[in-house]
């Protein structure tokens, strides 16, 4: 019984393809009685016996010319830590069916059909850089077949491809990726595949606000791989990218460029605040955060060290030695115990060498001088008047020096020579003490005026640390702004 059914619906397939057959013979009773369209008629027509694995040539040994070309509508994203960019493209595939062609006045002028893509043979196109899986396809649209045998496809696709960063120049860099097109298993004596035109087509492009597209051009390449002798043809497409670099700028950049100049602020604060190593901290650790942040941008490589970071390190090592510098001119300025006087060649140096050239007005230091002759005077003065003491032909009275003659002669006893003497030692008791308290106010007023000393040093060195750093930071700052790839041609 079913052979039965199945020989019955062969038979009335047969007399139906016999019954189009006529048709188009241009056959008038046929036509009327076959209530069909011309395109109904020419689907049928294409599709009968048609076979969607086999290549469409009838000469097994001619290749298929597929000519490959892509309308780059959006760029997506361009993840520079995975490097991967993701666009929306159209893909432009043609090439020549033999096995779809037809007269055009046999089926009412019909010059072009759309045909689902998945009844008609397509060639093996794939994106040889591709980072997604392979389950998905493109994209089951119709294909637009002319009745020359021209087959025109255009499926609207989304890349994910790999692409190359070069974080060098970051944020000021380039990038360049490529779409890599391609036939996979037919080899180019099979499929050969062109390019359509030199460029990628930007009528419909939508620009990116993080990306710049600058240039774009398409290559045919052929390759040979380990797998086969024949060569494999692919087209490969070229985007040049620039970023953007106003968000940067506003973002990283400046603050940056903030942070490295606030760390010279801890050399302009008196060392009496107690704030230097404080805001010299706070700025280390703004300078660390804001590392971590780009660092979280950037692709996690070897290969090449992005501009901001080194200029973020430069600032981080300055940060760091204006705290160990701070550290330092505060144990200068803050002395204990009795400090001994400053060097002699640190002396020179920094209170008149580096003073002078920074143009600090420092006082130099006297006292120690003074105090010497003061004390070489008292030392003369009490030795005098200790030998006129002790010679008996000089007596010193009220600080008067008279003669013993006259004085033997006033004396009229010997309690008057006695209360005399006791005056007399009295007096230099009194004088002692008061060379001894002059004495301890001088030294006191020396030890002052080597501490005085000593934080003039510390002043010095702190504005001849501000004045390097400063140096160094817009240095470093005008050599990281300058520091971008040239745009010229690719």
């Amino acid at each position: 019984m079913l052979v039965r059914v199945w020989s019955w619906m062969l038979l009335s397939a047969g007399i139906v393809w016999h019954l189009l057959d006529l048709a188009e013979a241009d056959c008038p009773i046929l036509t009327k009685t076959v209530n069909v369209s011309s395109e109904q008629r020419l689907m049928l027509y294409l599709m009968a016996g048609y076979e969607k694995s086999i290549r469409p040539v009838y000469n097994s040994s001619s290749p298929v010319e597929v000519k490959l070309g892509l309308t780059l509508t959006q760029i997506l994203d361009l993840d520079e830590k995975n490097q991967i960019l993701t666009t929306n493209v159209w893909m432009e595939v043609e090439w020549y069916d033999e096995k779809l062609s037809w007269d055009q006045h046999h089926y009412g002028g019909l010059t072009s059909i759309r045909i689902p893509c998945n009844r008609i043979w397509l060639p093996d196109v794939v994106l040889y850089n591709s980072v997604d899986d392979y389950t998905s396809g493109y994209m089951p649209s119709l294909a637009m077949v002319h009745n020359d045998s021209r087959v025109f496809w255009g499926p609207v696709v989304r890349f994910r491809s790999s692409c190359k960063i070069d974080i060098t120049f970051f944020p000021f860099d380039d990038q360049m990726c490529k779409l890599k097109l391609g036939s996979w298993a037919y080899h180019g004596f099979q499929v050969n595949v062109f390019n359509r035109s030199n460029t990628i087509d930007l009528s419909n492009f939508v620009d990116n606000g993080e990306w710049e597209l600058v240039e774009n051009r398409v290559e045919r390449n052929q390759v040979y791989y380990n797998c086969c002798s024949e060569p494999f043809p692919d087209v490969t497409f070229y985007i040049y990218l620039r970023r953007r670099i106003k968000y940067y700028f506003m973002n990283i950049i400046i603050p940056c460029i903030i942070l490295s100049f606030l760390c010279l602020a801890g050399f302009l604060l008196p060392p009496e605040s107690g704030e230097k190593i404080t805001l010299g901290l706070s700025v280390l650790l703004t300078i660390t955060v804001f590392m971590l942040m780009v660092a979280d941008k950037m692709p996690q490589t070897s290969e090449s060290i992005s501009v901001i970071s080194i200029y973020l390190m430069v600032v981080l090592s300055m940060s760091c030695m204006s705290v160990l510098t701070s550290v330092w001119i505060l144990s200068i300025h803050h002395q204990r115990g009795k400090p001994k006087r400053v060097p002699t060649w640190l002396r020179v140096l920094v209170l008149t060498f580096v003073a002078k050239c920074l143009c600090v007005n420092i006082r130099l230091f006297g006292t120690k001088d003074r105090i010497l002759d003061y004390r070489n005077r008292k030392r003369n003065k009490n030795k005098k008047i200790r030998v006129a003491m002790e010679d008996p032909e000089i007596i010193r009275m009220d600080g008067n020096v008279r003669d013993p003659f006259d004085i033997e002669n006033s004396m009229s006893t010997i309690e008057n020579n006695i209360y005399r003497e006791s005056y007399l030692e009295r007096e230099d008791a009194i004088k002692d003490l008061i060379d001894l308290l002059q004495t301890r106010h001088l030294e006191e007023l020396y030890e002052e005026e080597v501490y005085k000393e000593w934080r003039d040093v510390a002043f010095v060195l702190d504005r001849m640390f501000f004045v390097l750093f400063l140096l160094i930071t817009t240095i470093a700052t005008v050599c990281i702004l300058e520091m971008r790839p040239s745009h010229g041609k690719h």
